[in-house]
């Protein structure tokens, strides 16, 4: 060991020494005694917990709150028909996972194959022919011009029955 840690040691080995009384832990002995003499305490439970109770969104299908309330004329609202219903056999197309809303005609194209509407919405622009399907109400291409796309949706009257609505979705210029 050098010569300069011997002291040190020393002097922590005497700091050290005086720290107790020897061997006087009488205090503890009669704190540890009077522990022992209680009644054991009561350790409470752990608390049960619920399990987590899952939540499906059914909502999803109704009208937008952010769309415009159409206004409806009970006394002239027409009444729906039992032979007017959707097919449920039907293989859905990619369109009909959106809202007729965000759809808006930028042009049709017309070919050899016949004549087509150009429709932005969905993340691009679509070329939809008659009889295509778009929206989330069964809408159907009945019939394109160059000024708009005419689209026949059908909806439940509210009573049981469906009814079919026309739509149209006009040309936007200038976009």
């Amino acid at each position: 060991m050098s010569p300069t840690r011997f002291p040190v040691l020393m002097l922590l080995a005497a700091g050290l020494s005086g720290c107790g009384n020897g061997n006087d832990f009488s205090d503890l002995d009669a704190y540890m005694n009077q522990e022992r003499l209680r009644p054991p305490g009561k350790i409470e439970a752990a608390p049960t917990f619920r399990p987590y109770e899952t939540f499906t969104y059914n909502a999803a299908s109704l009208r937008s709150p952010f769309s415009r309330q159409v206004r409806v004329d009970l006394a002239g609202q027409k009444q729906g028909s039992r032979n007017v219903k959707p097919d449920p056999a039907r293989v859905k197309q990619y369109l009909e996972g959106f809202n007729i809303e965000q759809f808006e005609m930028v042009g049709t194209l017309s070919n050899a194959a016949g004549s087509f509407a150009l429709l932005r919405g969905a993340g691009g622009v679509h070329r939809l022919k008659v009889g295509d399907y778009l929206g989330r109400n069964d809408g159907r291409i009945v019939a394109i011009s160059d000024s708009q796309v005419d689209v026949v949706e059908i909806v439940p009257d509210g009573q049981g029955a469906w009814l079919e609505r026309p739509r149209t979705i006009p040309l936007k210029e200038h976009s």
